[in-house]
């Protein structure tokens, strides 16, 4: 009997907000929403933004004055809403109008006279140009006469090509909310995304580590670009060009796993199993499968498994656009016919489009085994069935698609259909599609689905694409996926492709609902979300997750009424602990987790049998004693 991984809690940070508790989905689809939520994820935005604060009960802007929920709403509601989303990227990031790069410079001399100048002798080069000669001015200063050529390279600021992004919430700034001296900002937003997961869960992480053995906790957690701004692996490979020092934090603050590391060492203080599985823009998908997979087999009971990336950077975008991957101004332009972009629309999943828009974010989410769930009294938000990786074969490109995503896709719905039956696929299921608003994408994901409909007999498959609203985060993208899932599994709407006047004309939508507006199907009525990711090499995943709705139909299948009635009456202090840390977070009051220098174990307290090793500050031992799994071998 496998045992099922439920999801208990999910976190993290977009450029539509904070997505514990369904708020960055909210901001999605904030036109269809009932006034009181609106107003709940604009208040909550509008702290999270430093616009105003919380305080004594009252909101206070930046001139100490006080105002009402209202009051703030009619006051910041269109900068919210501007601030949010995909948009120009702004100078916090970097300046696209004027981006720092060095002109190679080439000087001759004249026949007559050479380049003259005065230097430091600090700075003379070593060893000296054999063209360059050099006489004393003082003893700490010489002139140098230069005969013949010499190469300068002279500061310089240019255009970036491509000049959107999806971004966090102006304002917001992960390193405001712990102590991050020195840390690169996706591991800033590493520790803020499994934070905000964490809390999620309406308990104290340590009552989940008291309920299992410490090596029954896992860590699935990575990024694809590593991190590559000044404070990681970027200062470092710059520092020679720059003239500069390497730290001794950027190397290995720079390495791809360090999302799992931070979270192991500062958030959870865990010893467990850690993971971090590397697929391009399928990275999520790559860890949410080992961990359900080691949850099913029993290895792991409590997995938490999410990604964070910082790519707004020029190099980056550099690289991106290089290869005519990226929406740049020129190609936005000349799609629209105009001499002005609307950079709110620049990703376009399945419409005329021209490239995707880099991200960034941090997601996380928490797993366990159902048992555990019904014991802790956990609030149970989905659960993930099954996913698929499958590669593409031979290939001419390394960034073209291949015939692996309908492998991935079409044992996903087999998967689904399998649980919980036809009709429910047919009727009650959606894909998140990858929808990477590329001009290949919009074809080659679109005939996937097609051809996947056709053999299962789909209809008018709802299809919605996330980077419509947020862009491409790379290896986050399918976990912003899940948790737009879990916000239509509570709340209904589906949102829809508002960024496109019209699906493209080489679309293969005879069986989709390619919607341009939000799709109101009502709280409760999807069973079933496809995760669809196809990455730069290959890496094709799909995930199958389940509604609460359905995971709820399959507990009472499993456990008694008195069970479920006992799980129900605790999870109802679950509820209230989780809704007080939401109305907290409103408030602008993450509490941060993070615990630098704290509880360290003292290894020589670390008590150890043949059967059993015990941790200090840990209530289980965890068991050593292994058994020959070759047996028929032997």
């Amino acid at each position: 009997m496998s045992s099922l991984p439920v999801i208990v809690g999910f976190g993290g940070f977009n450029a539509a907000g904070r997505s514990s508790f369904h708020h960055a989905y909210k901001r999605m689809v904030i036109e269809s929403l009932p006034a009181s939520e609106c107003q709940d994820t604009m208040l909550g935005l509008a702290t999270m933004m430093k616009l105003v604060r919380f305080e004594a009960g009252s909101y206070i802007d930046t001139n100490e004055q006080s105002l009402t929920a209202e009051e703030v709403i009619g006051r910041f509601s269109e900068q919210i809403l501007n601030s949010t989303l995909i948009r120009k990227i702004e100078k916090s990031h970097f300046d696209v109008d004027a981006v720092h790069w060095q002109k190679n410079i080439t000087m001759r001399s004249s026949d007559k006279q050479g380049i003259c100048f005065d230097l430091s002798r600090k700075q003379l080069p070593d060893p000296l140009p054999a063209n360059w000669q050099i006489s004393d001015i003082d003893k700490d200063n010489v002139k140098i006469e230069i005969i013949g050529e010499v190469e300068f390279k002279a500061d310089s600021y240019r255009e970036c090509p491509v000049k959107v992004a999806g971004q966090l919430p102006s304002g917001f700034n992960p390193g405001d909310h712990y102590n991050a001296r020195f840390h690169p900002r996706a591991l800033q937003m590493a520790i803020m995304g499994a934070s905000d997961a964490i809390r999620s869960l309406g308990m104290e992480w340590k009552t989940v580590v008291d309920a299992v053995k410490p090596d029954e906790i896992g860590v699935y957690a990575s990024n694809a670009m590593s991190q590559l701004d000044e404070n990681g692996f970027g200062g470092m490979l710059q520092s020679r060009l720059k003239g500069g020092r390497v730290s001794t934090k950027q190397c290995p603050l720079g390495l791809n796993t360090m999302p799992a590391d931070f979270v192991n060492a500062y958030v959870l203080g865990s010893v467990g199993h850690t993971s971090a599985i590397v697929g391009a823009c399928a990275s999520f998908l790559y860890n949410l499968r080992a961990a359900i997979e080691d949850i099913n087999n029993g290895k792991r009971r409590v997995a938490v498994v999410g990604n964070a990336e910082a790519p707004i950077l020029p190099e980056i975008i550099d690289g991106y656009g290089t290869m005519g991957a990226l929406a740049s101004e020129d190609n936005l332009k000349r799609l629209d016919k105009t001499d002005t972009v609307d950079h709110r629309r620049a990703s376009r999943p399945f419409g005329e489009n021209c490239g995707f828009t880099i991200a960034e974010s941090t997601q996380y989410v928490v797993l366990m085994d159902d048992a555990l769930a019904l014991e802790l009294g956990a609030d149970i938000h989905g659960a993930v069935s099954d996913v698929f990786i499958n590669a593409d074969g031979y290939k001419k490109s390394i960034s073209a698609p291949g015939p692996g995503n309908y492998i991935t896709m079409a044992k996903a719905v087999s998967a689904a259909r399998a649980i919980v039956g036809d009709e429910s696929v047919r009727e009650r299921s959606i894909i998140q599609a990858h929808g990477s608003s590329t001009p290949a994408n919009r074809v080659t994901e679109s005939r996937i689905f097609h051809e996947v409909a056709k053999v299962f007999d789909i209809q008018n498959w709802p299809v919605t694409a996330a980077k419509a609203y947020l862009g491409h985060p790379l290896s986050p993208a399918s976990a912003e996926q899940l948790m737009v899932s879990l916000g239509v599994f509570k709340h209904g709407l589906i949102p829809g492709i508002k960024t496109i006047d019209k699906v493209a004309d080489d679309v293969f939508d005879e069986r989709l609902n390619i919607s341009l507006t939000d799709i109101d199907k009502g709280a409760g009525n999807v069973d079933v979300a496809f995760l669809n990711s196809k990455g730069f090499g290959g890496n094709n995943a799909t995930a199958t997750v389940l509604s609460p709705q359905v995971v709820n139909t399959m507990l009472a299948k499993r456990y008694s009424t008195e069970e479920i009635a006992a799980y129900e009456s605790r999870r109802e202090q679950v509820r209230k602990n989780a809704s007080a840390y939401d109305t907290a977070a409103t408030q602008g009051n993450f509490d941060t987790i993070y615990h630098f220098g704290q509880d360290l174990i003292d290894e020589n307290d670390i008590q150890m049998t043949k059967k059993e090793m015990r941790i200090p500050g840990f209530a289980n031992p965890i068991d050593i004693s292994m058994t020959n799994r070759f047996k028929d071998m032997m």
